[in-house]
């Protein structure tokens, strides 16, 4: 299957809203709704700090980075903050089309490491990550990195 993958503009807002919202719906997680996330990522957009990469004519799915200036090296630090297929077309290698382009988005801004968080029970998400050479551990051997977040 032949995946298109595109970086969204302002014009895409709403089907980006959407999609986050539908994510976190459907992982019980609270959301704002899908149009005050629209209105969120438009905003977010406009200062080019972030990039949303939409995959298929749904569109299907998304990858969301968020890029700032590393403090270890000259180049850029990009987390992503979500990566989502909707539940019907996984399994088609829309996640790896999506991850394939977010690595070279990466790459072509300048970046030369990025981190992402997900939970233990996500096998499906952990096994793709891990397939494209992402870690969970400090240096081969060592202990398991954790992520921590806190609410203010």
């Amino acid at each position: 299957m032949t995946v298109t993958i595109r970086e969204a503009g302002a014009a895409d807002c709403a089907d980006v809203g959407r999609l986050l919202h539908d994510f976190n719906t459907e992982y019980e997680d609270v959301t704002p709704g899908p149009d005050a996330l629209a209105a969120r990522v438009g905003e977010l957009l406009a200062t080019g700090s972030t990039v949303v990469l939409l995959a298929g004519d749904g569109p299907d799915g998304l990858a969301v980075l968020r890029f700032q200036p590393s403090l270890w090296s000259a180049g850029q630090e990009c987390y992503l903050a979500e990566l989502y297929v909707v539940p019907a077309l996984r399994g088609r290698g829309i996640g790896r089309a999506l991850m394939d382009e977010v690595l070279e988005t990466v790459r072509a801004r300048g970046g030369d490491y990025i981190h992402l968080g997900t939970s233990e029970d996500d096998t499906a998400a952990r096994a793709l990550y891990e397939r494209m050479g992402f870690t969970n551990r400090e240096g081969p051997d060592g202990p398991i990195m954790y992520v921590y977040e806190r609410e203010l």
